[in-house]
């Protein structure tokens, strides 16, 4: 239909009906307005009052300004390590029980210092975390994603032992699911800590704050508000839920690590917006083997690449 036939034969009518199409145009250029500005001020929650319950370590001091927290430790965990540690032979940058030593605890001091925003937004395209520090803990030290140095072996799920140097068996990861990188000596983890969540929860009780993830979501263990076990099935393919918890009565959306050896023993993606001034590389491990990088780092640059620049940026 032509707009002459569409105005009509005589002209009240098509000044009638032109002023119809004007109205309508203007509302829907309204609600795209209005759509748009919902889209660029997603609601988020402050986390800071909940941040400030939690019983971050003697070696973590935590200060709060302008919508972030300054996260600073020397790394070193407030509990207890193994005196060896299962290390990788030189040039191994996955090792197993053939290709790795006992060694005595390489475990060494960093400097960390992350600000992290504590009004975190869900952004609308998970980013998939990097190999290296993906959150900071209560005790000191960091977290990681569950993969080793390829990006794909599961580090709680190919746990092994070595021989000590006094015969006794020495793991690869530890109790708590954490050990040093074998150069930098990073200790980090890689699932649930139990150590750590002995020092903040009671038997069969709820699971109180244990970490902050770079996307300012925070860290909590297994246990729901109830102290009733968190299973995967009820997370999201981040490990992440939204539901109440003992900083945040009302509810707040969180990840959890589920006590399980699978590659969903830690948070394999963010769901909220990331900075890209803390994306992380694993420190000193090595050499990775040919053909590019390992396949999780090649999924997060995927990822990357097809944010906005708002979910990547602070």
């Amino acid at each position: 239909m032509s707009l002459v036939n569409f105005l009509g034969p005589t002209p009240g009518v098509a000044r009638r009906r032109l002023l119809l199409l004007s109205i309508s145009c203007i509302s829907l250029v309204a609600l795209i307005l209005v759509q748009s500005a919902g889209a660029a001020t997603a609601k988020s929650t402050s986390t800071a009052a909940g941040l400030k319950k939690a019983r971050w370590g003697s070696n973590v001091t935590v200060t709060y300004a302008k919508g972030a927290v300054r996260y600073r430790s020397d790394g070193l965990p407030n509990h207890a390590r193994q005196a060896e540690y299962a290390l990788p032979n030189a040039g191994v940058v996955v090792p197993g029980a053939a290709t790795a030593t006992a060694g005595a605890d390489p475990t060494k001091a960093q400097s960390y210092d992350f600000t992290i925003p504590t009004t975190p937004k869900k952004a609308k395209k998970t980013t998939s975390t990097s190999l290296g520090t993906i959150g900071v803990m209560i005790s000191g030290a960091a977290l990681y994603n569950p993969y080793e140095g390829d990006g794909s072996t599961v580090a709680v799920q190919s746990n092994f032992t070595v021989k000590g140097t006094n015969g006794a068996d020495v793991a690869f990861l530890d109790s708590c699911s954490g050990h040093p990188t074998p150069n930098a000596g990073a200790y980090h983890y890689h699932a649930l800590p139990a150590c750590v969540t002995a020092q903040v929860d009671k038997a069969k009780g709820p699971s109180h704050i244990i970490g902050l993830a770079f996307d300012g979501f925070p860290i909590y263990g297994n246990r729901d508000i109830k102290g009733r076990k968190v299973t995967v099935a009820k997370l999201d393919r981040c490990n992440g839920i939204t539901s109440a918890t003992p900083e945040y009565p009302k509810g707040i959306y969180h990840y959890v690590l589920p006590d399980t050896a699978t590659s969903r023993s830690s948070i394999r993606c963010f769901a909220g917006t990331v900075s890209s001034s803390l994306v992380q590389a694993m420190p000193g491990m090595g050499p990775r083997p040919a053909g590019g990088p390992p396949p999780a780092m090649r999924s997060f640059v995927c990822d990357l690449a097809r944010q906005p620049v708002a979910a990547v940026t602070a």
